[in-house]
């Protein structure tokens, strides 16, 4: 088959030509609309990242296309009607970070109970001093995960690990799973009142947006420590702040914030049509980074090797799943 490919790095496409073997492969830098589609109108299968737009007019231009494969969980930049209308299966990568994000959780987790980023501070300034870096165990302490997907999952198995009691709010509880997992379902304002740390692991929509604000901000433990690798909505920044300068909360590790509006999901990230300034912007004079008990990290939890090729081995075997006629997990149209 003819299979062209969007928006590639050049290291995307050594691993790929690697792996797929026996087919006419296509690489080209840009997007799909940035491109004169004469020369690779003939393809059968188009990969493509989230700048690139697979609308009619693609698709009118396309006559042999059988799938468009996406190497990203978001699938708003395909028209899946029309894409229905002329038959033309799509695919997604619906999960490639769990583990990865879940381990960044416990990385900011750490590092706040541990004072780790004051500990190096100072040391980097010849400053082998002990005073206020006293941590505290976790061990026995009891974290709150909110949101029990795929990821809520892996840090429920990593905290089972540090030995920690697990708490767990979700709006679809899985009895199974809380038996599997040893934790428990509960309440999210009993999740607040009894969680030594809160992490948050939610999709953002309009339900949840400030889920953590003024009023159940103040149900939390004092001292207790809030997590957030999701999705800066999830927060109300000022009641963060308020908590953080009253002393009620004993720190925050925050790989998002809650002005990260122009962000659809990790990967875009990745692109090099991300407008990078508007992040470092966003953080200037945030009033956030004044805490010494506050660990903010740009939007990276998710940003790791082994979590790079994922995304490119999902986009492989949705590819070989089409060529050799196979029922895919990751067929989202």
């Amino acid at each position: 088959m003819k299979i062209t490919f969007f928006e590639i790095k050049d290291w995307e496409k050594e691993y790929i030509t690697k792996r797929l073997k026996g087919h006419k492969l296509v690489f080209l830098k840009e997007t799909i609309s940035e491109n004169d589609l004469a020369a690779v109108k003939d393809s059968e299968i188009i990969s493509v990242f989230i700048y690139s737009k697979v609308d009619k007019i693609v698709l009118e231009k396309m006559k042999n296309l059988k799938a468009v494969v996406t190497r990203s969980t978001g699938y708003d930049h395909i028209d899946l009607k029309e894409c229905k209308k002329r038959k033309v299966k799509v695919y997604n990568v619906p999960n490639y970070g769990q583990n990865t994000v879940a381990e960044h959780t416990f990385a900011l987790i750490l590092s706040l109970s541990r004072r780790i980023n004051r500990a190096y501070d100072r040391t980097t300034r010849g400053n082998f001093s002990f005073d206020d870096l006293e941590g505290f165990d976790i061990k026995d302490k009891t974290i709150g995960i909110i949101g029990m997907g795929s990821i809520g999952r892996h840090v429920a198995r990593i905290a089972n690990g540090f030995e920690m009691k697990v708490l767990a709010y979700d709006p679809y509880p899985n009895k199974i799973l809380e038996k599997d997992l040893n934790f428990r379902y509960s309440s999210l304002n009993e999740l607040l009142k009894n969680s030594d740390i809160v992490s948050l692991h939610c999709p953002y929509d309009k339900k949840s947006h400030h889920l953590i604000n003024s009023k159940n901000i103040t149900l939390m433990k004092k001292g207790a420590l809030l997590i957030n690798t999701a999705r800066g909505g999830l927060v109300d920044t000022t009641a963060l702040v308020k908590a953080l300068s009253s002393g009620k909360l004993g720190g925050a590790g925050l790989d998002v914030l809650e002005e990260e509006g122009l962000i659809k999901e990790e990967a875009q990230l990745l692109s090099s049509k991300f407008p990078r300034e508007k992040l470092e912007n966003l953080l200037e004079d945030h009033l956030l980074l004044t805490f010494e008990n506050v660990i903010i990290t740009p939007h990276m939890a998710f940003y790791s090797e082994e979590a790079l090729r994922r995304i490119l081995d999902i986009t492989i075997r949705n590819i070989e799943c089409i060529t050799e006629n196979k029922v895919c997990e990751a067929i989202v149209g």
